[in-house]
């Protein structure tokens, strides 16, 4: 049934004009389908560099977002319109507005896990992997890291020259993780690498062999020769691990390292896109669009 559907979606997106981009996070089933798979800025360049005219997103809203913000003359659908992100969903424009009158001085660094509302008022956008790059390239001393207080955490302590304002948000789904839970793990598995992504609480961050973005975490498993690994970030990078290494053993964190949002974008859900009757056409005022977009083009200028 699964390759029914899949075969379907493969004929469809071919004579449809249509890319289809896949988040890391997604099921397999869905990546196998999907013309590029990847962290959200990844996929944004692809869209952007794809000659298709129509895009698909298996992801959340922030990320079909961004896809319209740098291809703004292509089609952009995101595959399940109730996938959101609650991390880029906290923190509301007025109110940091209201932090930066209370601190004038210092830049807004936005992570890329922000709405495009949000984006307006960044000075500039970084990943979990090119935050401590970019925070360190900027002139300014003073640095308001929103929303990940512990993105931030992780970012401030590689950088103690710099004086960084950090805020109470971040992702729930990696900050539901304990010290605990990782020391339960390390003690079940103790010949495995422990490899965490930085949006874990800086206690769980302190235990890891190695910290860095889904992209980061993949890499370091195709270039580490050892054969077993903890994987401290959303239990689907396991599932993908497992697939493309057979040879190696990998152990979820936790059991409810699961972030339901991505969960929601089925295979059903893409093929009801390109039959016309399912998704949500992502469109953005030409204002927001171009206020929102100008902390990327800086990021873009800095390296990504």
């Amino acid at each position: 049934m699964i390759k029914d559907v899949q075969d379907q979606i493969l004929k469809l997106k071919a004579s449809n004009d249509t890319c289809i981009l896949a988040h890391s996070y997604m099921s397999e089933e869905i990546c196998e389908i999907a013309d590029f798979v990847g962290d959200s800025y990844a996929l944004s360049l692809k869209a952007k560099s794809a000659p298709q005219q129509n895009i698909i997103m298996c992801g959340v809203r922030f990320m079909a977002e961004t896809v319209k913000m740098l291809s703004p003359q292509k089609r952009v659908i995101l595959a399940n319109p109730s996938a959101g992100c609650p991390m880029a969903e906290q923190m509301e424009r007025e109110m940091i507005e209201q932090v930066k009158r209370a601190y004038p001085d210092y830049a807004v660094v936005a992570y890329i896990n922000t709405t495009a509302q949000l984006k307006t008022i960044a000075d500039v956008c970084v990943t979990s992997s090119s935050a401590v790059r970019i925070c360190r390239a900027i002139p300014q001393k003073n640095i308001l890291f929103i929303p990940d207080i512990n993105l931030g955490t992780y970012v401030k302590e590689q950088i103690p020259e710099k004086n960084f304002k950090l805020l109470s948000g971040g992702c729930p789904t990696h900050a539901r993780v304990q010290r605990s839970d990782a020391e339960t793990a390390k003690r079940a598995h103790p010949d495995a690498l422990f490899l965490v992504h930085p949006e874990c609480r800086p206690e769980v961050v302190a235990l890891a062999d190695f910290v860095g973005s889904t992209t980061g975490i993949t890499d370091f498993v195709a270039n580490s020769a050892s054969r077993e690994f903890i994987i401290g970030t959303d239990n689907s990078i396991v599932q993908h691990l497992q697939f493309k290494y057979p040879d190696k053993k990998f152990y979820p964190l936790s059991k409810d390292l699961v972030c339901h949002n991505m969960l929601i974008t089925t295979l059903s859900d893409v093929l009801a896109c390109l039959e016309g009757n399912g998704g949500e056409e992502i469109i953005l005022d030409e204002d927001l669009r171009l206020k929102a977009v100008r902390c990327i083009d800086r990021m873009i200028a800095y390296g990504g």
